[in-house]
């Protein structure tokens, strides 16, 4: 399973674009993972949207996520959900769930990592890396050396999110991410598709380069 670029849906960034539409075009430009995240929108809204994104990857084989909301993504057929460290507990999560349904965790130390695998977390996202104005709320950043404490504690696959693009994606992936979570740099982007394949060849690259280092 890849999580090399995953792409985070956000309709205050997407210039207009549906979820459906922001899925469609980063699917077609590499994305491994798609989640649905809108915290404006109502379950009923999100279900819908969640459906048509569905469609979507279920088309093309990209894992399909939803953010926070496991009522949610178990409404519309979603791969898995990711949680916070505010949201539903993991562990909570995880008897209510479905056989084979992914949970994902955000976390900001290796405690917290440690914790969530424990608990049944499939994957874990250091968030944030960087500052970002998606995490305003946020007033630690785990860093670099975050991500390497993380990467030191837990063997499941490690996603960097925060303030990740295009110039720091090999300092991530040097410090132990096995891939990256964006918003804005595809989003945000005029070109979705061509933003989401810039990124992903970047990832293999640095990944390819990490590899040949170790052997």
């Amino acid at each position: 399973m890849n999580y090399d670029l995953y792409v985070i849906t956000d309709s205050t960034l997407s210039r207009g674009r549906s979820h459906e539409k922001i899925a469609r075009l980063a699917v077609d430009g590499g994305a491994d993972v798609i989640q649905l995240r809108d915290k404006m929108c109502s379950a009923h809204a999100l279900v819908l949207a969640g459906k048509r994104v569905r469609e979507v990857t279920f088309r093309t084989g990209a894992l399909f996520m939803v953010n926070d909301r496991l009522d949610v993504a178990i409404a519309c057929g979603a791969d898995g959900v990711h949680l916070g460290q505010y949201d539903l507990p993991v562990a909570t999560a995880r008897t209510i769930a479905p056989r084979g349904f992914i949970i994902g965790a955000s976390v900001g130390s290796a405690d917290e990592a440690k914790l969530a695998v424990k608990d049944g977390a499939d994957y874990i996202a250091a968030s944030p890396v960087f500052p970002t104005a998606q995490k305003a709320e946020a007033v630690h950043c785990c860093g670099l050396e975050g991500i390497r404490r993380i990467r030191a504690v837990v063997s499941v696959p490690l996603i960097a999110i925060g303030g990740i693009g295009m110039h720091n994606i090999s300092d991530v992936v040097d410090a132990g991410a096995d891939g990256v979570a964006v918003i804005s740099a595809v989003v945000g982007q005029p070109d979705i598709t061509a933003a989401a394949r810039a990124l992903k060849n970047r990832v293999l690259e640095c990944k390819a380069q990490r590899r040949a280092r170790t052997r």
